[in-house]
């Protein structure tokens, strides 16, 4: 067998945990924010749900460098321990990116909730957490 496919598998799933926990961790706290909203009677801002959904792109990056993976696996182009060290590192990396953009997004929706304002300001400080995932895969694909 080739050991190489652990990693084809391990790009994704691992960059699929770190998305569960990140939406986790946002969608908690978009929870608190709208109950927050609801218990001042004050209208619950829905943009909360694009904070929580932002660390699920990870896994799409996951699943695009999982398919390389695989390609260069069945081809036989490359050494199977490259292709478990690309897959392993790039979906840890990918995986802590989308925890931390979910840890963002839960402060964010806690700011959003609270003032109804800073929208932009957030969603830009989550792109620049979602960039460490896209230098990643592009990097990591590079590699193959």
């Amino acid at each position: 067998m080739n050991f190489g496919f652990i990693g084809v598998g391990a790009a994704l799933a691992i960059a699929a945990i770190g998305s569960a926990f990140g939406a986790g961790s946002a969608g908690m706290s978009a929870v608190g924010a709208w109950k927050k909203c609801y218990v001042q009677n004050r209208p619950a801002p829905f943009m909360l749900v694009a904070f929580v959904g932002a660390p699920l792109t990870q896994t799409i990056y996951g699943f695009i460098l999982m398919g390389r993976l695989r390609a260069a696996a069945e081809a036989g182009s490359a050494d199977p321990w490259l292709l478990l060290t690309i897959g392993v590192l790039g979906g840890m990396a990918m995986g802590f990116s989308a925890w931390f953009q979910g840890r963002a997004g839960a402060v964010a929706s806690d700011a959003l909730g609270e003032t109804g304002k800073g929208f932009g300001n957030y969603i830009l400080v989550l792109g620049l957490v979602e960039t460490v995932a896209l230098f990643v895969m592009v990097f990591m694909l590079g590699l193959l």
